[in-house]
């Protein structure tokens, strides 16, 4: 069975601002592997149009940054579901527009063959947590200190029990947390 994990960067203080982020070629890289493991990517509308806005055109015009520019291609290519009530189309490649959450739907993209689902974006982390479809959460805590914003955790009803399987610490300061969700 694969994986559903929740991977995200937030702040040191709980919260998840893209513009706020340290994002250099080891935090690139750091994801590059990530990706790497993974053959579908969810996303929330929000963070699925700052991505799409973004990456494609790294495509078609690399950086030359390397981890960069190699992110922009795997995340390219890989694919994508994005969950949206609002949005009539998608225009990125190997993406797919869904309405509603559907555990049931969840539960069957777990039991194909393949490699992990990484779910990034904050609502949809939310989403998934509250339906007990999260194995593993992948957080890369910035050392940021915002005291405002959205935070990653927003809208949680239930305790999550979690086990800490390893950690990543990055030059730039940016602590990666592997946890595993230990299922009530």
């Amino acid at each position: 069975m694969r994986k559903v994990i929740a991977t995200m960067n937030m702040t040191l203080d709980g919260f998840c601002d893209h513009t706020a982020m340290i994002a250099d070629e080891e935090i690139h890289q750091h994801y590059n592997e990530l990706l790497s493991n993974a053959d579908t990517l969810i996303y929330g509308r929000i963070t699925y149009q700052l991505m799409e806005s973004y990456w494609p055109s790294v495509v078609k015009k690399p950086t030359g940054n390397k981890p960069m520019d190699e992110f922009a291609g795997l995340i390219d290519n890989i694919s994508k579901i994005v969950f949206s009530r609002t949005m009539r189309n998608v225009d990125w490649k190997n993406t797919k527009l869904k309405r509603e959450i559907i555990k049931d739907e969840i539960l069957e993209l777990k039991q194909r063959a393949g490699k992990s689902i990484l779910v990034g974006s904050p609502s949809l982390i939310v989403a998934l947590t509250q339906l007990g479809l999260i194995d593993e959460y992948q957080l890369c805590v910035q050392p940021i200190v915002l005291g405002t914003g959205l935070p990653l955790f927003k809208n949680i009803k239930d305790r999550v029990n979690l086990k800490l399987l390893k950690t990543k610490t990055l030059g730039c300061g940016v602590v990666a947390l592997y946890y595993e969700s230990t299922k009530k």
